[in-house]
């Protein structure tokens, strides 16, 4: 159910064109279409499937070909289009399938039924995920209809292809509404501007990427989510912490030593207490006397 192993390297693959994959951090690359239905398509298992598990790291916890994609995730992510392809390319891991890679184009350029077919070719094994998927795309195919003012089109996709599904009966009524009501519809439309309704295609693609299995999309901020875990669990640990996270490093382990510890006094409450409580039976005394 994970990703492909890929022979050509990722220098020579088609990148996403679209602006828009790049903001959703995924700046994947992928390779021309196959020829053929998208059954040829099909996952094949990973290099460390049907064999023993590289693992790195001297606890040898670590698969490798998990590190290696979760890196590469990374690297997209911060911009770095070259370094993740590169590291994709030498490795010889890619960060997704050729079939995963196909279905994100065929969500960012529209192609839905295209997608919907590729995504039962993934190899996903839990037809709840595979409905609640398919529902996503053609719900976003519905809001492209209405937008451009197809609204047969848009409500032959509600009847003959979103509620086949079975799945959230009360949005699919929610849907209807759009048809029936001129209310909800956005009184102007443009083809570069996205209305209330319609969710932008990255936007699906990351609504995608949280339903689909982690072997066959990385989430996204995988490797940030980790370190920041790897922090917060030192600093948990750290029997004499004192110290703001902002000092935290990633060069060494957290540790606050006992000279952060309060160890001079500033100020001498037990001096102040008599006083004070002197101060007080006074003020008591003063309003008795008054009433």
């Amino acid at each position: 159910m994970g990703g492909v192993e890929d022979d050509e390297p990722a220098s020579k693959r088609m990148k996403l064109s679209s602006e828009e994959l790049r903001r959703l951090s995924n700046g994947s690359t992928i390779k021309e279409p196959v020829a053929g239905s998208s059954r040829d398509l099909m996952a094949r298992p990973l290099q460390s499937e049907g064999g023993e598990e590289e693992v790195v790291g001297s606890k040898g916890v670590i698969k490798k070909v998990e590190f290696v994609r979760i890196i590469a995730k990374a690297l997209y992510s911060l911009g770095y289009i070259k370094s993740g392809a590169h590291l994709e390319e030498e490795s010889g891991i890619p960060l997704h399938s050729s079939v995963v890679n196909v279905f994100m184009r065929q969500i960012l350029e529209g192609n839905w039924d295209e997608s919907v077919v590729t995504l039962r070719n993934i190899g996903l094994t839990d037809e709840r995920t595979v409905k609640s998927a398919s529902f996503l795309i053609l719900e976003q195919k519905f809001f492209e209809l209405l937008d451009e003012e197809k609204a047969m089109d848009a409500l032959n996709t509600l009847r003959t292809e979103i509620a086949p599904l079975g799945v959230n009966d009360s949005r699919v009524r929610e849907l209807s509404s759009y048809i029936v009501s001129p209310s909800y519809c956005s009184p102007t439309r443009s083809p570069k501007q996205e209305t209330v309704r319609a969710r932008s295609r990255s936007k699906l693609l990351e609504e995608l990427q949280k339903l689909l299995p982690a072997t066959v999309m990385v989430p996204e901020g995988r490797l940030e989510h980790l370190v920041e875990q790897a922090l917060v669990l030192q600093r948990d640990a750290c029997m004499f912490h004192n110290s703001l996270d902002k000092e935290m490093s990633l060069y060494s382990d957290h540790q606050c030593g006992r000279d952060q510890i309060p160890s001079q006094a500033l100020q001498n409450f037990a001096q102040k207490v008599p006083i004070m409580m002197l101060e007080n039976c006074l003020e008591k005394m003063e309003f008795n006397v008054i009433s």
